[in-house]
């Protein structure tokens, strides 16, 4: 006797996480990631682009301040459509190398770097920063998305 079919409510929260190398290829191999799992999503354009440059600037740091040899950082998305949020998280190796609570407001007009965080808290609805036992730290950031509209997919 068969089970009578019962309709499937949707998923509402997708996941994905990937190791990659702390370099500067691994850094470039997350935003790529990144822009694919947010279109195979269909995550709108203009929310995707903003995710992509926050996992530019996170990877980038990772590699830059949190790089520990041998190992690797972690990405990891996940997208709430419930709460209309894409959540980034980049973990790396170094517990020690905390961001700042608040990024300089006003970095030096010729300065290589700076910027970065900068760039997050303007892009983001709200980022911080977590211990990631044993070893390690997670620095995240949750950018908004909006309501789907009739041509996309839930």
């Amino acid at each position: 006797m068969n089970a009578p079919a019962t309709p499937e409510s949707p998923v509402t929260v997708r996941e994905f996480a990937r190791l990659l190398p702390a370099t500067r290829r691994g850094a470039r191999q997350a935003r790529l990631l990144a822009a694919e799992q947010l279109r195979a999503w269909t995550v709108p354009a203009e929310a995707a682009d903003r995710a992509e440059l926050v996992v530019a600037e996170l990877a980038a740091n990772a590699v830059l301040h949190g790089r520990h040899p041998g190992r690797d950082f972690r990405l990891a998305l996940s997208l709430d459509r419930t709460a209309r949020l894409v959540r980034i998280e980049v973990t790396d190796a170094r517990p020690d190398r905390l961001p700042p609570a608040a990024p300089l407001s006003d970095p030096a007009p010729d300065g290589e770097s700076g910027r970065g965080l900068l760039l997050v808290a303007a892009l983001a609805e709200r980022w911080g920063s977590a211990p990631c036992p044993p070893a390690g730290k997670t620095v995240w950031a949750e950018c908004r998305v909006p309501a789907a509209g009739p041509d996309q997919v839930n």
